[in-house]
């Protein structure tokens, strides 16, 4: 048996391709939209994908799963627990508690897991040329290392009301009834890991086992003590914010992503093609490299989505494609850095790209305007705000700032002053150049802190 685990590194997100060398045969879970990763993890194997499947119905990135079927003639499975609320909204075939997928001598078998969301499903597998018992279980947003699925995205993120609280009861159960009758050398494979926001304390190890979670996780003595309240209290207490996108994400893996199909390389623009697109207010650009260079000079009303571990996640911050259909110019060193900028950006639903540029030559700019923490006193000012999360803002902040973290500000407008200016900041400047560009480009006022929150700290001093 072959398992490869596919981390994105962008979302903190993990897919698995389980592979049975004896038939040649593939199943992959929890698939992201670029899917070539699992074509050629098939070929160097010489295998076909024939099943695809996912553990539930995921809030912070976008689902390969339907596209990757349609690519290759697999057999797609989704999940058919959870209730008449929690049924996805295009054919494929319904998995319920116990049922199996086999591939050769590979059974991966179905656990109703609910807690993080009610439809959730983990993945027991055995390999069967080995041995008739389980020894791997991909426990998708269920358990993590050191930590569990939040449950309280539905309210965060699908609009529920105070769905946590049973959310959190399923969770206990799930684990009470289905994790701890597992073996302790069962193998846990997590679908995410440290970074994601689908959890407040996820360890930075690829796996872990039922064994090692049952002993040191923070919810093992609630669950040996039969404490719930206690076990629902801690798992409440302290989640981090959740990204506004991760709402337009539920709905759209509920509904079925758009197939993309095969997309042809993207081309390099003409930069007078560009700026009359960009006069036209028929295309919107996006400055990919960091805040430091952008603050040099920009394209006028440029989204700044830095290339790199985190193209995703910014780009959700920044472009919500529900309200803004202007497809995307990119800067990027050539069309392989564009490419991969694109491939990033899909996988949070934000498809429409036009083509890329390598300068700013002919295109119209300016300089976005900043403020030194010394200047910042006196400076005129309607809203001072910080972008960073919660927690970040409760163990320190420059007084009188207001705080909406970086990915919920786009969606929160009306919490902004309409009149003045805006000064904003995070911890670096990475995050603020983030949510001020995408302010500007929105229309709104803003001034950037030099060098943020940890420039004045240090100018305090």
């Amino acid at each position: 048996m072959l398992i490869e685990r596919i981390y994105d590194e962008d979302l903190a997100q993990a897919s698995y391709f389980i592979g049975c060398q004896r038939k040649g045969e593939a199943v992959v879970v929890d698939p992201r939209r670029d899917i070539g990763v699992y074509q050629s993890l098939a070929t160097a194997n010489g295998m076909t994908i024939v099943a695809v499947t996912e553990t539930h119905i995921h809030a912070d990135y976008l689902s390969g799963s339907r596209e990757l079927a349609a690519a290759t003639g697999a057999a797609l499975y989704v999940s058919g627990d959870g209730g008449p609320d929690w049924q996805y909204g295009f054919d494929a075939n319904l998995l319920h508690d116990g049922d199996t997928i086999t591939i050769g001598n590979i059974t991966v078998q179905a656990l109703h897991t609910p807690g993080h969301t009610p439809e959730h499903l983990s993945f027991l597998v055995t390999d069967g040329a080995f041995t008739d018992q389980p020894g791997y279980l991909l426990s998708g947003d269920f358990v993590f290392a050191g930590d569990l699925g939040r449950p309280d995205l539905l309210d965060e993120a699908a609009g529920g009301v105070d769905t946590r609280f049973a959310g959190a009861k399923q969770l206990f159960a799930s684990l009470r009834d289905v994790f701890l009758h597992l073996d302790d050398y069962v193998q846990v494979h997590p679908g995410h890991g440290s970074g994601s926001a689908c959890g407040k304390a996820l360890g930075a190890v690829p796996s872990t086992t039922v064994g090692y979670e049952r002993l040191y996780a923070w919810w093992g003595p609630y669950l040996a003590a039969g404490d719930e309240q206690g076990f629902i209290d801690e798992l409440l207490d302290g989640q981090p914010d959740a990204h506004a996108y991760f709402a337009r994400m539920k709905r759209e893996n509920r509904d079925g992503p758009a197939l993309l199909g095969p997309r042809p390389p993207l081309q390099q623009l003409d930069a007078a093609d560009v700026a009359h697109g960009l006069a036209a207010d028929e295309l919107s650009f996006v400055d990919t490299r960091p805040n430091t260079m952008v603050h040099q000079g920009t394209v006028i009303g440029a989204l700044n989505i830095p290339a790199g571990r985190s193209t995703a996640s910014f780009g959700a911050w920044a472009v919500d494609p529900d309200r803004d259909h202007r497809p995307l110019v990119l800067l990027a060193d050539g069309r392989d850095q564009a490419q991969e900028i694109w491939d990033h950006l899909i996988r949070v639903g934000i498809d429409r790209v036009a083509g890329y540029v390598t300068g700013l030559d002919g295109l119209p700019t300016s300089v976005p305007r900043t403020v030194t923490p010394a200047e910042l006193e006196s400076f005129d000012r309607s809203m001072l705000l910080d972008v960073r999360a919660r927690s970040e803002h409760a163990a320190g902040h420059i007084p009188g700032s207001y705080q909406l973290s970086g990915g919920r500000v786009l969606w929160n407008l009306d919490q902004l002053p309409q009149q003045g200016t805006v000064v904003t900041y995070c911890q670096s400047g990475v995050r603020s150049s983030v949510a001020a560009n995408a302010l500007r480009h929105a229309g709104y006022d803003v001034v950037e802190l030099e060098g943020s929150y940890a420039a004045w700290l240090a100018d305090q001093n």
